[in-house]
């Protein structure tokens, strides 16, 4: 494939501050903005703080990740859950005739009451 052949991409700025943090043996948080940037085994064990268009996400980075983008580590949309209303459709009602007093014939009222004998 085309890609396997380039190799992977890293924006320059960070592949710079990595390897030179690398070369210091310091472990320090890097912000980007590159979400694009490919993990590669150089960045295993920093901290690097991924915008997600709002604020810094800090990404710990493990030998689980490499191959991987940063922009997957640091999702851009929080989901606030469902609301209320379909809660009510989940409840469970215990199964027996039709309300309304259950009768086939298409009327709709209820059969008249007998006259009492007196």
């Amino acid at each position: 494939m085309r890609s396997q052949r380039k190799g992977p991409f890293i924006d320059e700025p960070l592949m710079k501050a990595i390897t030179g943090m690398n070369a210091r043996n310091e472990k320090k948080i890097y912000k980007t903005w590159s979400r694009r940037s490919t993990v590669t085994p150089e960045m295993v064990g920093h901290t690097i703080a991924v915008h997600n268009g709002k604020k810094f996400i800090p990404v710990y980075v493990t030998e689980n990740m490499v191959g991987h983008k940063l922009g997957e580590f640091s999702p851009t949309r929080t989901f606030k859950g469902h609301s209320a209303a379909g809660a009510k459709d989940k409840v469970v009602t215990p199964a027996g005739p039709p309300p309304g007093g259950g009768g086939g014939g298409g009327g709709g009222g209820a059969a008249p009451a007998a006259p009492k004998a007196s």
